[in-house]
């Protein structure tokens, strides 16, 4: 089975809705059960996908081809969406790229599985209140009303490939100094509780509000990843798939979409003509 990993930069807020309300917000964003990591089903985001291909002019009977329909099943695989960059702010710059030892061990199994890539990263392991990343010199690190000490720079290799995945070559070169790696129950409490809460209202005709509800979402510059993968290899779907991905690489996914959100910028792992991220900090 082919396969590619798509980076998915979120260039707006982005709402994958739930169909569960948990009495505080009205529309929650989806969420991993276990986890409570915010995801894209991919039930969803395969919509999205069919949708991304008829507006590049792709006829029903090759968007049947790629995605199927009630009769038969597409060529393509589409699998959920997962997180794997969360910007959160921070007190000593604009926001720091947190990221945890779980997501990036899914990564790597994900790599494995799509690309054949083993051991592509270095195992970290993050004690509770401590964080990787940065510079030595920021030994406190400020994040929303919590702090982490410094434990050390972020791995090169890990840098590299995370790098990759981001398709925005100013953003990828920032990463260095803003990724931050904390524990799996500090990135678990932020995913959370950590997410914008906008607030949305619905007007008469006479400026009243006949609506007010809250609505939570990931925020702009969360990096997601996704697999493609193509049913066999007797037909050229994915080759298809990525030359329309490198001649349109943007994708609306999600609720809001008149008001402009749910907006990505999409890259195929490895981004083309992605240039190595910069270590920092006394592993980088």
């Amino acid at each position: 089975m082919e396969n590619i990993v798509v980076g998915m930069f979120a260039e707006t807020f982005i709402h994958p809705g739930s169909v569960q309300n948990d009495g505080v917000i009205d529309q929650p964003v989806a969420r991993e059960r276990v986890t409570g990591y915010p995801f894209i089903a991919g039930s969803s985001l395969k919509g999205a996908w069919l949708d991304y291909t008829r507006q590049n002019g792709a006829d029903e009977n090759r968007c049947n081809q790629l995605f199927g329909n009630k009769d038969s099943a597409g060529r393509l695989l589409i699998s959920d969406a997962r997180l794997l960059l969360l910007p959160i702010r921070s007190l000593s710059r604009s926001y720091c790229w947190l990221t945890c030892p779980l997501i990036l061990e899914r990564l790597a199994r994900d790599l494995a599985r799509a690309c054949g890539e083993t051991d592509c990263m270095t195992d970290i392991q993050v004690k509770k209140g401590k964080f990787y990343g940065l510079s030595k010199s920021e030994q406190t690190l400020f994040l929303e009303e919590r702090n982490f000490q410094h434990a050390g720079g972020v791995p090169a290799d890990v840098l590299d490939v995370l790098g990759k995945l981001i398709p925005h070559e100013k953003s990828r070169q920032r990463l260095a100094d803003q990724l931050v790696v904390v524990s799996d129950g500090a990135f678990q409490w932020f995913a959370e509780n950590g997410l914008s809460i906008l607030a949305r209202n619905s007007l008469d005709k006479d400026k009243q509000s006949k609506n007010l509800w809250y609505e939570e979402t990931l925020p702009p510059d969360s990096l997601m990843t996704s697999i493609v993968a193509q049913r066999d290899s007797d037909n050229d779907s994915l080759k298809i798939f990525q030359q329309m991905l490198r001649e349109r690489n943007y994708l609306q996914v999600g609720g809001n979409e008149t008001i402009g959100q749910g907006w990505f910028q999409l890259g195929i792992y490895p981004i083309d003509g992605a240039t190595t991220v910069q270590g920092g900090g006394e592993n980088g």
